[in-house]
């Protein structure tokens, strides 16, 4: 009885960090040279683990300078960051199924 209340108790907990939280990646570019990974509080146009870039193939079907920055901002200014890491290639890879983007 004790096993099952635990594991239930995990499994909701994962289960409200999916539905709750995103991990964004920001790839280096001239403003962050560095990149970042951001985990965030989720907003309704974010997935579980996202990225600008992901964010502007699905909204207009490809990435351009001015959607990335856009959509950086926005997603920024709009939702409360809970931690900033260093960048991750591999969760923007994911973000992005694999692509990757150089504008």
């Amino acid at each position: 009885m004790k096993k099952a209340l635990t594991a239930a108790g995990i499994a909701l907990l994962c289960l409200a960090i999916y539905t709750q939280i995103t991990i964004f990646a920001v790839p280096p570019i001239g403003a962050v040279p560095d990149g970042r990974t951001v985990i965030m509080l989720r907003l309704n146009k974010t997935n579980f683990i996202d990225s600008a870039d992901a964010m502007c193939v699905r909204i207009q079907g490809y990435v351009s300078l001015l959607c990335r920055g856009v959509t950086m901002a926005g997603v920024v200014n709009a939702t409360t960051i809970l931690a900033r890491l260093p960048y991750s290639e591999t969760i923007y890879l994911i973000s992005t199924n694999g692509e990757t983007y150089s504008h």
